[in-house]
C-alpha cells in the first residue's frame, strides 16, 4: 500500500541523500530509488512504482530523473517534483561546475580505486533490485520467460531501439498472453494534485518550446536562446538516457565551437565519478563554453535546459497513465511491459554495470560482500557506496 502524501521538503532530503549516494547510472539508480522509497518509505508499492518506470521508459529523457519527478509529484505535487528533481541533481551539477571551473585535485581522483568500488556497489544495487522485482513482475513462467526474451532481445540491438523493441514486445505479449492475469483495479498510488487540463498545457508547451527555441534563436541571433535550444532538443529527442545522450551533446557543442573536443571528453571523464543522472553533464558543458552565457550562468541555463522537457512530459503525461493503467487491456499490456523492464535491468546488470565493476575475482567478492549487506543484514544503501568506495581504494594499493 502506499502513505498518505507528504511535503516537498522530506522529498527533497529524501532525494538529496540519493543524489549523494546513488553511483552506477541510470539502472543502479532505479535500484537505489526502490530501496529507499518502496522498501524504506513505502511511499509508493512495488506495482505503482514499477508502473512509473515503465511509462518512463517510453518517455524520451533521462528515465531515472523522471521516474524521481514521478515520484515528487505523487507525494507532495509540483513542490514535490522541483524537490525532488532538484535533490537528486543538485550534488552531481555542482561537482561538475566546480570541476569545470578548475577545482584542483578532483581530475586527479577520477582514476583511483574508490570510483571502482563505486561501480562494484553497484553491482550489487542492480542484483537486488533485479531480483526483488522479478518476485513481483515475473514470478510465472510467461513474465519469467518475457524477461529472459527481452533480455537477450536488448542485449543482441544494443541501444535505444532494443530497448523499445523490448517494451513493444512486452506490452504485445501482455495483451495476447496476460489477460487472464488482469484485475479491474490496479494497485494504488497517491493522488495527483494536478489534473488533466494543466497535464495538456504542459504537453503544449513541451512541443511550443520544441519547435519555437529554434526558431527564436535563428530570428533573434541570440547565443543564449541557441545554448537553451541545444541543450532542450538534447533533453527531449534522447531515448534511453544517461550515455545515449553524450552523441547528441557533442554534435550541439563541438562543431559550432562552443566547447573543444578535449575539454568534451575531459567532462565526461569526470562524470563517471559523480553521483547522480548523467545529464548533469550539461552543467559541466555549459560551464566551459568559449562565449556567454558561461561560468555558472552557462551551467545553469544548460542543466535547466536539458532537464526541462522532462519536467513536462512526467507532468502532462501522469494523468492520462493513471486513467489508462486502470482499464483491463492496459493492465495486461503493462504486465508484460513490466516483465520486459526487468530483463532490461538484467541486460544492464550484465553490460554495462557487471562488465564495468567485476574485472577480477577480488571485484566479485567485495560485490558479493555487498549484496550480502544489503539482502541480509540489511544495511542502509549509503553505507554500503562508503564501504565499497573504501574496500576499491584499499584494494587498489595492493
Amino acid at each position: 500500500m502506499t502513505t498518505k502524501n507528504g511535503t516537498w521538503p522530506e522529498v527533497f532530503l529524501a532525494f538529496l541523500r540519493l543524489g549523494l549516494t546513488s553511483f552506477g547510472g541510470p539502472v543502479a539508480h532505479l535500484g537505489y530509488f526502490r530501496q529507499d522509497i518502496v522498501e524504506r518509505r513505502r511511499w509508493l508499492d512495488e506495482r505503482a512504482f514499477v508502473d512509473l518506470v515503465a511509462l518512463c521508459q517510453f518517455l524520451p529523457g533521462p528515465a531515472s530523473s523522471q521516474v524521481g519527478i514521478g515520484i515528487g509529484l505523487y507525494r507532495a505535487g509540483l513542490p514535490g517534483a522541483f524537490a525532488a528533481w532538484t535533490g537528486f541533481t543538485l550534488p552531481s551539477a555542482i561537482a561538475l561546475a566546480l570541476f569545470a571551473l578548475g577545482v584542483e585535485n578532483f581530475g586527479a581522483a577520477l582514476g583511483s580505486g574508490w570510483l571502482h568500488g563505486l561501480k562494484v556497489a553497484a553491482v550489487a544495487v542492480v542484483a537486488l533490485a533485479i531480483w526483488s522485482m522479478a518476485r513481483t513482475m515475473a514470478n510465472d513462467r510467461p513474465r519469467a520467460t518475457l524477461a529472459i526474451v527481452a533480455a537477450a532481445l536488448v542485449m543482441a540491438a544494443p541501444g535505444t531501439r532494443g530497448q523499445l523493441g523490448a517494451i513493444v514486445l512486452g506490452a504485445i505479449a501482455g495483451l495476447i498472453f496476460l489477460r487472464e492475469q488482469a484485475t479491474a483495479v490496479p494497485s494504488p498510488a497517491p493522488p495527483l494534485r494536478h489534473g488533466h487540463g494543466f497535464a495538456v498545457a504542459c504537453l503544449i508547451a513541451f512541443f511550443l518550446l520544441l519547435f519555437g527555441l529554434p526558431l527564436a534563436a535563428d530570428i533573434s541571433h541570440r547565443q543564449d536562446l541557441a545554448v537553451a535550444s541545444a541543450f532542450y532538443r538534447a533533453g527531449s529527442l534522447v531515448f534511453g538516457g544517461g550515455h545515449v545522450v553524450l552523441p547528441l551533446l557533442r554534435a550541439s557543442v563541438v562543431p559550432p565551437g562552443w566547447v573543444s573536443d578535449d575539454l568534451f571528453l575531459a567532462g565526461y571523464g569526470a562524470a563517471q565519478a559523480v553521483p547522480g543522472p548523467l545529464f548533469t553533464f550539461a552543467a559541466y558543458l555549459g560551464a566551459v563554453l568559449d562565449r556567454p552565457p558561461s561560468g555558472w550562468a552557462g551551467a545553469a541555463l544548460c542543466l535547466a535546459a536539458i532537464f526541462l522537457p522532462s519536467f513536462l512530459l512526467v507532468i502532462g503525461a501522469l494523468p492520462f497513465w493513471e486513467s489508462l493503467r486502470a482499464r483491463p487491456a492496459a493492465q495486461a499490456a503493462l504486465r508484460g511491459v513490466n516483465a520486459a523492464v526487468v530483463g532490461l535491468l538484467l541486460s544492464a546488470l550484465y553490460d554495462p554495470v557487471w562488465k564495468g565493476g567485476v574485472l577480477e575475482a577480488r571485484d566479485f567478492a567485495l560485490a558479493a560482500t555487498a549484496l550480502l549487506l544489503l539482502a541480509i543484514w540489511k544495511t542502509p544503501p549509503w553505507l554500503v557506496v562508503i564501504v565499497c568506495a573504501v574496500a576499491g581504494a584499499g584494494l587498489a594499493q595492493l
